[in-house]
């Protein structure tokens, strides 16, 4: 190599680093500015509603005067619609990615199947909503419940369920599947005590993520009948006269935390905006929680594993 040729070498080299060094600096940029969107947007909520925030307003039920009104019977809804969704969600999504995975043949079939799980993931909630109407509460008969819910929610976080089940089980190593096999396993010993484990880390992540968007929707809820203002709470497993069934809870009216918002923000008074602040402070902090519960879970589970 002449002194030419090494001087257009190290030309292309600064030329490519000077590329990079840029490309660093807008990534840095686009990172903070949708960062400092959500502290502003974040800190806003903080100023207006933490006045509001005691343990009054979350054990108070809804009321037409700001100064009374609270959210418990929100909070409540919310936290039983994500239970059913957590219990009708998970195991049908990882079940189906897993199949899709290690079980299924390679065909045309498939194929779609994957197709339409990957656009299903991108269609606009108040499909969900719409489909959750027919089905669950005027086929079905199952009302404008708990369950109807928590069953639409199922259907809306499902895609992501099983696309992050997917993309976790791609990344074990091929080497464990042959060493499972070569040992005399079969398919459900490697899937049951290999895959799934390795994989669990990944899975977990995906099924948090897709609870947290999951608690923050509002038209699948608004659709399949949520009520804006509910003052009383679902009936508790053998209590109440004559006794409530253990499942009665479910076949209940509901309220979640952005519908009560979104009644609040209806109303003109300022005092009802606090209110909504102080709500999706905590509906923020619910999800971060779930967020930060998700990544906590990844590492402990990925230190455990050993490969």
């Amino acid at each position: 190599m002449n002194q030419q040729e090494l001087q257009n070498l190290r030309s292309m080299i600064v030329a490519h680093k000077r590329w990079d060094y840029l490309f660093g600096v807008l990534g840095i940029l686009a990172l903070m500015l949708g960062l400092m969107t959500f502290v502003a947007l974040f800190s806003d909520m903080a100023v207006n509603g933490l006045a509001r925030i005691n343990v009054e307003f979350l054990t108070s039920f809804p009321s037409r005067r700001a100064a009374n009104a609270g959210i418990l019977s929100a909070w409540v809804g919310s936290v039983l619609v994500m239970v059913v969704t957590a219990f009708a969600a998970v195991p049908l999504g990882v079940a189906a990615g897993v199949y899709l995975e290690e079980y299924a043949p390679k065909n045309w079939v498939t194929d779609i199947i994957e197709i339409n799980v990957s656009n299903l993931a991108g269609v606009p909630s108040i499909i969900y909503g719409l489909l959750a109407l027919g089905l669950f509460v005027y086929t079905f008969g199952l009302g404008q419940s708990i369950l109807t819910a928590g069953l639409t929610l199922a259907l809306l976080i499902l895609p992501v369920v099983i696309v992050a089940t997917r993309e976790a089980i791609r990344g074990i190593p091929q080497i464990i599947r042959e060493g499972a096999y070569a040992c005399g396993a079969t398919t459900w010993q490697v899937v049951s005590d290999h895959i799934v484990p390795y994989a669990s880390a990944g899975i977990l992540t995906g099924v948090i993520i897709g609870m947290a968007r999951a608690i923050g929707e509002t038209a699948p809820i608004i659709t399949v009948g949520a009520l804006t203002f509910i003052a009383f709470l679902p009936t508790a497993p053998f209590t109440g006269e004559p006794p409530a069934g253990l499942f009665d809870w479910l076949f209940a009216p509901f309220t979640v935390m952005p519908i009560q918002m979104f009644n609040w923000t209806s109303r003109p008074e300022a005092a009802f905006l606090n209110n909504a602040a102080a709500a999706g402070f905590i509906l923020v902090l619910m999800t971060l929680t779930m967020n930060g519960l998700a990544i906590w879970l990844r590492y402990r589970l990925r230190k455990n594993i050993k490969w």
